[in-house]
């Protein structure tokens, strides 16, 4: 995966696996450490031990061991007594695959290996699970399943403010939803003594149409219209035709 991009952007480097014979791994360690064009040394395990390069500050993990001594070892070639530069160590870990599940592992198995070996460690308590529930646990963990993790009270508290303005929106489209249907039921009492005639039915049917596009039922059946308005002006337009619409009709019923 690595070689062939080297190859494409003619970087020089030195590789080290375990197929090349002992006697000439300490060229590839030369050539690395004094050729000022050799800037990368790639290796497997082969190359965890034994080494000295201090020549290197940067350390890419490609892959996850299983066991965190490895990849302390990996580390311990170049970040290691003598060094004079910081060293800075990637891991590369693609997301939502074993990889990833598997940090949580090596995790814990560091913890462990801390609390017993290091005194100097900051780690003074590990929780000790014993038993098929703790391997069933881990297990799921390493083949997709998600922790359990500790409640986010930032997030908790905007998902309950999300909540609460949807909450306000429905009323207020609820609210207008029945202004309209008001205004409207007002202007057909207004025409109610009017023929209806063909060429209303063929007007009304076309409406009906244009109007069926703006709606769309929500999850308890109820029609919710969707219009865009051009400006403020038009919202106030339609505000006063309401108004005068009401107002019209409650005067002819004082009549």
């Amino acid at each position: 995966l690595i070689e062939p991009l080297l190859h494409k952007r003619a970087l020089p480097f030195v590789r080290l696996d375990g197929s090349v014979p002992q006697k000439k791994r300490q060229g590839l360690m030369h050539q690395f450490q004094t050729d000022p064009d050799t800037r990368l040394f790639i290796t497997t395990n082969a190359g965890a031990t034994g080494l000295n390069l201090q020549a290197a500050n940067t350390i890419i993990n490609v892959d996850l061991p299983w066991n965190p001594a490895v990849l302390e070892q990996r580390i311990a070639r170049a970040h290691r007594m003598g060094q004079k530069r910081p060293v800075q160590a990637y891991l590369l870990v693609t997301e939502g695959t074993l990889e990833e599940n598997l940090l949580a592992t090596l995790s814990a198995k560091q913890e462990l290996a801390l609390a017993a070996l290091d005194p100097a460690s900051d780690v003074t308590k590990v929780d000790l699970v014993s038993g098929m529930e703790e391997l069933k646990r881990r297990l799921e963990v390493l083949l997709g399943a998600k922790p359990e993790a500790a409640v986010d009270q930032t997030r908790k508290a905007e998902v309950e403010r999300e909540a609460q303005e949807l909450a306000r929106k429905e009323r207020v489209a609820t609210a207008g939803g029945q202004l309209l249907g008001a205004a409207f039921t007002f202007m057909g009492e207004i025409f109610a003594g009017r023929e209806e005639t063909e060429q209303t039915q063929q007007v009304a049917q076309v409406l009906k149409q244009q109007l069926s596009q703006c709606l769309q039922p929500d999850s308890e059946g109820r029609l919710r219209m969707t219009i865009t308005l051009p400006d403020d002006s038009a919202l106030d337009s339609l505000a006063r035709s309401l108004a005068q619409i009401m107002g019209g009709h409650a005067a002819l019923n004082t009549e």
